[in-house]
């Protein structure tokens, strides 16, 4: 949780910023349109009230949320939290810009007094219960007074990009009539709430775009961090060495308040980062950042023979729009690309003698597990044996059995050679791509969060290879914004701001300026 002089800090930063036409035009009829700094002013006005505007997204969700089949659960307590946001704008005590904000987690999340289905039908029939804990995302959430309006629809164990849970059902595109095309996942449910204004942001995962490619799909800003800054502890486990959690958002300086709420350091996850996360650059955001500022595209990002004309014409367009900032947008020459990045982690190994890297290391996993459900009941070899099967299914690099894995489950997780070796090859790895970008003085790297538009949820994806799992192995920041509408009336394309470990502040503020710029966020046709 932000100290009070950086929740204040945080709260001036965002009064400052100056507004989207896009919501401004609404804002006086429907607050949920509009950004938490429009709210904010507002709220504090008296203009409306927490409870009156949660109740109004609670609403929504029943209503919308429910027909794109976008939300796993709803929480009974959140016109108790509005109540409590309401008592402290009265009492002039708001513990900074989140307070009394409507936003949401993801089925994966522990959270206390709902039970934890992570959008698999099995697993809600296996463990009904309800937790008695949050996740500590959740509770940092909480402890910046924001409102939690409960969990989003996912893939099943967040495990693939399309969108489809068995317990909810497939989670529709707002953008699309047809109620045919996907919103992309595993963090589906998150992007639709936010785009259809549900809730002003909600918490995701990803481990190879789970971010990324909803936001894109659905068009809105996703986030996915440097590896290791907001600790995973309270939810259901995927890779724990390739595994990032952050924000999804309709604006950038929404998206920078969330992960200001939620990073920082905590000796529950053995993998997370242990130095301590100034916040207050997270909120410093400006629409000139660009000015001056060099960026770097890497050939083989974007894959223009691939694309569709549209695509390219948005792609050069998005490029324009970062030179019209001020910025310097030249090829560059990364020292490990999206097509050699897995070759360079091997080769990183065989020169240390290392053991053979695996992001996906089985040992992890199941100690990752274990731990969960550790944090979550007094049995948790009993818990992981009942649930196992059902995990497996999607998870399968684990052994067959329960009675197989439990011989892995005691060894932590950061001890297992295979991911230890992993990690010592991506900072290798980050090490000499940190060295060609001094050497071409380039801040950042810019390219499509994804070549494509969404398909059909039922077709296969188009083969084209993207940049997503090079992000996740390297563990590099990137902030994917709305870049145009396509013909079809889909977002067609988002520009995916990418930095260097630890640059989550300086790429937020490059994405922000871009967004300002741009201008390109386009809500979805109302269905009420």
């Amino acid at each position: 949780m932000p100290t009070r002089r950086e929740a204040l800090a945080q709260l001036a930063a965002l009064v400052a910023l100056p507004f989207p036409r896009w919501a401004a035009l609404s804002l006086a009829d429907d607050p949920l349109v509009g950004t938490v700094a429009e709210y904010q002013a507002g709220f504090r006005r008296r203009k409306w009230t927490a409870v009156e505007v949660t109740t109004r997204a609670l609403d929504r969700c029943r209503k919308e949320g429910m027909r794109w089949r976008a939300i796993d659960a709803l929480a009974d307590t959140a016109l108790v939290e509005a109540r409590g946001a309401d008592a402290r704008r009265r009492a002039g005590r708001l513990r900074g810009p989140l307070d009394g904000v409507p936003v949401f987690g993801k089925a994966i999340y522990d959270m206390h007094g709902l039970p934890t289905t992570g959008s698999s039908a099995e697993w809600a029939r296996l463990f009904p219960e309800l937790v008695r804990r949050d996740a500590i995302e959740i509770a940092r959430l909480r402890a910046a007074g924001a409102i939690v309006l409960g969990k989003t629809a996912a893939d099943d164990f967040a495990y693939h990009g399309n969108g489809t849970s068995s317990h909810t059902g497939q989670v529709l595109n707002p953008h699309d009539p047809t109620g045919t095309r996907t919103p992309g996942g595993s963090s589906a449910g998150s992007a639709v709430a936010v785009a259809t204004g549900m809730a002003f942001a909600a918490l995701g995962t990803d481990d190879g775009g789970s971010n990324r490619i909803p936001a894109q799909f659905t068009g809105v800003v996703g986030m996915k961090p440097t590896f290791g800054l907001v600790p995973r502890t309270g939810v259901i486990p995927t890779w724990p060495y390739l595994d990032t959690h952050g924000p999804l958002a309709r604006t950038v300086a929404d998206a920078a308040l969330l992960l200001a709420a939620i990073a920082g350091a905590d000796a529950s996850d053995p993998l997370a980062l242990t130095s301590r996360v100034n916040r207050g650059p997270f909120g410093r955001l400006h629409d000139e950042a660009l000015a001056g500022v060099r960026l770097g595209i890497v050939e083989a990002h974007v894959p223009r023979a691939q694309m569709s004309a549209e695509a390219v014409a948005i792609w050069d367009r998005a490029v324009s729009d970062l030179r019209a900032a001020g910025a310097t947008v030249e090829p560059f020459a990364a020292a490990v690309t999206r097509v050699d990045y897995r070759d360079a982690f091997t080769a990183s190994a065989r020169a240390r003698n290392d053991v053979a890297p695996d992001s996906r290391a089985p040992a992890a996993t199941a100690n990752a597990l274990f731990r969960y459900f550790a944090g979550r009941t007094d049995d948790p070899r009993g818990a992981m044996r009942r649930g196992y099967a059902a995990y497996r299914a999607f998870y399968d690099v684990l052994p067959a059995t329960f009675e197989e894995c439990e011989r892995l489950v005691d060894q932590p997780m950061a001890d297992d050679p295979a991911g230890r070796s992993f990690a010592r090859s991506r900072a290798e790895v980050v090490a000499a791509l940190a060295a060609s970008m001094r050497a071409a003085r380039v801040t950042a790297m810019v390219y499509p969060t994804m070549p494509f538009n969404a398909p059909r949820a039922v077709d296969p994806w188009p083969d084209v290879r993207t940049a997503l799992g090079y992000g996740n192995w390297l563990g590099l920041p990137e902030v994917s914004v709305p870049a145009g509408m396509g013909a079809d009336g889909m977002p067609a394309l988002n520009l995916s701001v990418v930095g260097l470990p630890g640059s989550d502040a300086s790429i937020l503020a490059l994405a922000h300026a871009y967004e300002r710029q741009s201008r390109r966020f386009v809500a979805p046709p109302r269905t009420s």
